[in-house]
């Protein structure tokens, strides 16, 4: 199938071109996943034969989904590098992401906001791009609309819903992430600021 046409559903059309030339070019299975709430992306190595695989999740808006994706393909070329010597998101990691952004910085892929974030994260890229609350903000104001309400805009102990019908009840600010208790189990979650959750009970 058409790669480009394909990728085109879920990144800017621009930006197509480009992600299908690399998935041929470094021989990548590349995968559109379910949403996952506790990543937006992966990267595995090709052990045993196997090539590289990299999965982002389905329903990111285009512009989360083409950052995520860059995010991956710059672990990719670090393992080509360095076949494992290289720390997973260290310096070697970090100058490759911005090297892989640049094609899209020069054919003006992004809106003028989302540059502006984008270069502001690059300075020192985190882990994950959802890690850095001011891209995160940057890249959810892209999003359809939706009925869901940010963790950071509740009051605490208001029970709140996700998508999947698990209940919880937010508790304490942990640093930069609250402390949500699950009503069923009564385990402990940590919750980054600005999920998306249903609010269903002020008390």
């Amino acid at each position: 199938m058409d790669k480009e046409r394909i990728l085109a559903k879920y990144v800017p059309a621009e930006a197509a071109p480009i992600v299908a030339r690399w998935i041929d070019y470094f021989k990548c299975d590349f995968k559109v996943s379910k949403g996952r709430n506790t990543k937006f992306g992966d990267y595995r190595p090709p052990y045993n034969g196997d090539n590289h695989r990299i999965s982002v999740n389905y329903n990111l808006n285009p512009y989360a989904f083409l950052v995520t994706t860059v995010h991956e393909f710059a672990h990719l070329q670090t393992w080509n590098e360095y076949k494992g010597g290289a720390r997973p998101h260290g310096l070697e990691w970090k100058l490759n992401f911005k090297k892989m952004m640049r094609p899209f910085f020069e054919k003006e892929v992004f809106p003028a906001d989302l540059k502006h974030a984008i270069n502001s994260y690059l300075e020192n890229p985190a882990a994950s791009s959802c890690s850095d609350l001011n891209l995160f903000r940057a890249l959810k104001r892209y999003d359809q609309q939706s009925q869901g309400v940010a963790v950071e805009s509740l009051a605490m102990k208001t029970v709140f819903m996700l998508k999947d019908g698990r209940t919880f009840r937010k508790d304490e600010l942990v640093r930069k992430r609250f402390k949500c208790m699950e009503i069923n189990t009564r385990r402990i979650y940590l919750f980054s600021p600005l999920a998306e959750v249903f609010p269903v009970s002020g008390d």
